[in-house]
């Protein structure tokens, strides 16, 4: 990296107001003008910049964690300094920048041109302008033209320059007046390459469409039918009574700002929420009862690698993170849509592309659900039934990925256990295929159109504080006895516990009933004098298929293993590395943990690993039933018996439920329900 001459005389002076900004609250829009106006001073005044990230760098956690305890336990705030990560590119070149702003000192403490290989992500503005590049283009309408189609139907590996493949679809002719026509029905043979730099189409390539590699020409446009997703062009099912949910009294929780972001307490939890451009979605400082449990948790990373081997698509392998950003392409949420009952919404601020402030309203949205029962026990001898409902606070974000949807949620419930759920909706990534044709890396879904076999690996990143901050990690197995005089029949079994001591990959293992488990040896239970702990329970997920030579499997540096384990280091946050765009891998998860540090009663970092291999059916289309995949932390020793059964029982007149009568069948509703119908809604929104 080369660094660029800094000068600090007569920067521009902007106020801060330190004393009321909380050191992991995101950036606000005054601090994005502040450091946005810093970087800008150092260059030329008609020197245009193109920005790509302008987020809270965040402090680092030696001095973060004196400041959180003290806030927790009322004492003296340690000051900390209030600091912006920036990236951007001096704009239509491929000179990419990395800068921190210092806002408490007004200094610009690094300016750094990145290295080959390192690129920005993709933003809307450039997707937007990339599909008019692509389909403007003279050579590409040459092609177009080649493929004789109906008029107003279009829509819009050795490679070290920043560059976008597109991929090309067209509206049914039908509905081609119909902005949300199912384009994903119609692909195109043809591929534009273009250079984001230059902004020019370098080369267009030819997609094969039979069983091998081999590129015909020009596929014509065939007539086929459409495959629409939108009500408005269904034909809608009906007898679908209306299922409300209802709090009359409001929910459980609150919801309070403090030092410009929000801290959720609900059931005994407390927890921070963050919001940021690449990650979305941030829990701080998370607390059960008083009780540490974890600094830091946030989807760190996801990676789709498709199995096509032919040319262009071996290249298809997104980071929906690190390529896009979950925070950037967050849901505007809807009450009634997205989130039922009683809804707290939170705002943020990001950045565009020119560096000035983006509002982006309602991208969490807050709320209670039922989640079943969550104990009983029915006494046989006397008929009598203790039971509670298992209630959960849902913390949810919503992205949209060009094709795909993703819905990402924290749970928390009132037994100490948390939850990271995701679900994969949307629409699947096609591609042209010939009549007749069937292939071993893919499903027909419709005529002419194939849905390549994919992946979909994620990677959470939990940072714990398990009652304290040196932690280690351990698994337990579930393994036979032998057969002895003490276990005659074979019918014995045992676990058994090890410490895992340095950092590295690690796997679950079925068969042994293999569970990890975040220890504090330091704290015992008062009962069976174990350390407290949190055990993980994660599913059983493919990994990375692409063999360990391949670009895929150097990239993806999380996909190969269920669990990574590492010491803390600031900065280390991304799996897959920093720069996913085009990466070559090596600066990602799988090289930290390639240190062998020390991990046993030290500053803990996990990284745990689920997904999906999505094989798909042709019920996936033209839109994508939710797939659904969760990964839970529950407490093992942690607490002196059930902490839930302090939660009051689930009765009728609680509950106010409604047995269905012969005249509720028929439609005839007899008797009022629940106060003559009135609905208790209570919204509102809030700046995170």
């Amino acid at each position: 990296m080369a660094t660029e001459n800094i000068s600090s005389a007569s920067l521009p002076v902007r106020t801060t107001k330190q004393s009321i900004i909380h050191p992991l609250a995101p950036i606000s829009a005054n601090e994005i003008e502040g450091a946005v106006a810093i970087i800008k001073f150092q260059w030329p005044t008609d020197t245009d910049l193109h920005f790509k990230a302008i987020t809270l760098q965040e402090p680092a956690k030696a001095e973060a964690v004196p400041y959180i305890e003290a806030e927790f336990h009322g004492a003296d705030l340690p000051h900390i300094d209030r600091r912006v990560f920036c990236t951007y590119y001096l704009r239509q070149t491929d000179k990419f920048h990395e800068a921190v702003v210092n806002l408490t000192t007004q200094a610009l403490e690094y300016n750094v041109r990145l290295g080959p290989n390192q690129h920005a992500p993709l933003d809307g503005q450039e997707i937007l302008e990339f599909e008019k590049i692509a389909i403007e283009d003279p050579k590409v309408q040459e092609e177009l033209k080649e493929l004789q189609l109906p008029e107003g139907s279009s829509d819009g590996v050795d490679d070290d320059r920043r560059m976008l493949q597109a991929f090309l679809y067209m509206r049914d002719p039908a509905n081609a007046g119909e902005a949300d026509s199912n384009h994903y029905a119609l692909p195109l043979s043809i591929s534009p390459v273009i250079c984001t730099d230059t902004k020019e189409v370098i080369r267009i390539d030819h997609l094969p469409t039979g069983k091998d590699s081999t590129v015909t020409g020009p596929r014509l446009w065939q007539q086929r039918p459409a495959n629409e997703y939108i009500p408005e062009l269904q034909e809608l099912r009906t007898g679908l009574k209306p299922l409300n949910v209802v709090q009359p009294e409001g929910a459980s929780f609150s919801i309070t700002e403090q030092g410009t972001s929000n801290v959720v307490e609900w059931q005994k939890w407390q927890f921070r929420v963050g919001f940021n451009q690449r990650e979305g979605m941030v829990i701080y400082d998370c607390r059960y009862d008083g009780r540490n449990l974890f600094y830091r948790m946030a989807l760190s990373d996801m990676n789709i690698p498709y199995a096509d081997p032919r040319q262009p698509f071996l290249r298809k392998s997104a980071f929906d993170l690190g390529d896009a950003g979950a925070g950037i392409m967050a849901n505007d949420l809807k009450l009634g849509c997205d989130c039922l009952g009683s809804i707290h919404y939170l705002s943020a601020t990001l950045a565009d592309d020119k560096g000035n402030p983006l509002d982006m309203p309602n991208v969490v949205c807050i709320h209670e659900q039922d989640g079943g029962i969550g104990w009983k026990h029915t006494n046989f001898r006397t008929g009598r039934a203790a039971v509670v409902r298992n209630r959960e606070l849902v913390v949810q974000s919503i992205i949209t990925v060009a094709n795909y949807e993703y819905i990402m949620a924290f749970m928390f419930n009132q037994a100490g256990e948390v939850g990271y759920e995701v679900r994969a909706t949307g629409i699947l990534s096609t591609q042209p295929i010939d009549d007749g044709v069937e292939v071993p890396w893919g499903t027909v879904v419709h005529p002419g159109v194939l849905a390549t076999h994919h992946q979909h690996i994620f990677s959470l990143r939990v940072d714990p504080m398990i009652d304290g901050y040196e932690n280690r990690l351990v698994y337990d197995e579930a393994l036979p006895m032998p057969r002895s005089d003490f276990n005659p029949h074979g019918t014995g079994y045992y676990t058994q516990e090890t410490v895992v001591e340095t950092s590295g990959g690690y796997d679950l293992d079925f068969d042994k009933n293999r569970t990890f488990k975040i220890q504090n040896s330091a704290v015992k239970n008062p009962i069976n004098g174990k350390p407290v702990a949190y055990k993980i329970h994660a599913p059983a997920f493919q990994k990375m298929l692409a063999d360990t030579e391949s670009f895929n499997y150097k990239r993806a540096e999380f996909a190969d293993k269920n669990i990574y384990a590492v010491k803390y280091r600031d900065d280390e946050l991304y799996a897959g590395g920093k720069y996913t765009n085009q990466s070559r891998g090596g600066s990602g998860v799988r090289s930290w943990a390639a240190r062998k540090d020390s991990i046993v009663d030290e500053d803990l970092v996990l990284f745990l690993q689920f997904g999906i291999n999505h094989i798909p059916r042709i019920e996936d289309f033209p839109i994508m039933p939710c797939e659904i995949i969760k990964i839970s932390m529950k407490p093992v020793n942690f607490f002196e018996r059930n902490p839930a059964i302090d939660v009051p029982p689930s009765t009728q007149a609680f509950n106010k439920s409604v047995q269905l009568s012969e005249q509720h069948r028929q439609g005839t509703v007899e008797g009022d329900v629940n106060g003559s119908g009135d609905v208790c809604c209570t919204t509102t929104s809030s700046k995170l």
